[in-house]
């Protein structure tokens, strides 16, 4: 059975940074099959709702920056999703919510320190750690249009 590690959002759980949800029933319906297992760094570390947050670049490093206080939330996210992966060992899949800064995997926005948008093709923090430890990764839109 193919283990998939998946954006709690997307399977209804209510985690989102204004406490609601992003259920997808066609992803649902694609891995009916997979042993699904869900995750949400930022619900985890901040609970829901939570203050939004944005990706910010400088000096070639990506953080994950709260809109509200400005404080940098990455090591909360990065530490939740490596002790993630350690304890759910032989994921063969990776879901991330698209435009998510903790788990978009090719979607997420990434903007310099004055919040000029660089660019929409970014990777968010959990995403980044799937991908170090070489777990294919994919958006749920895009996981949609490929079946």
């Amino acid at each position: 059975m193919k283990r998939v590690a998946i954006s709690a959002c997307l399977t209804g759980t209510k985690c989102r940074y204004d406490a609601t949800d992003n259920f997808n029933r066609e992803v649902l319906e694609e891995l009916k099959d997979s042993e699904l297992i869900p995750f949400c760094p930022e619900d985890h570390a901040f609970g829901s709702p939570r203050p939004t947050m944005d990706l910010i670049e400088r000096d070639g490093e990506i953080s994950a920056i709260s809109n509200e206080t400005g404080k940098d939330l990455s090591e909360e996210i990065r530490t939740y999703a490596k002790e993630f992966f350690e304890r759910h060992r032989g994921v063969d899949l990776y879901i991330g919510k698209d435009r998510s800064p903790s788990c978009g995997v090719a979607t997420a926005k990434v903007y310099d320190s004055d919040k000029n948008l660089l660019r929409t093709n970014g990777m968010g923090l959990m995403s980044a750690e799937a991908s170090r430890v070489q777990i294919e990764c994919i958006d749920a839109e895009k996981f949609i249009k490929e079946r």
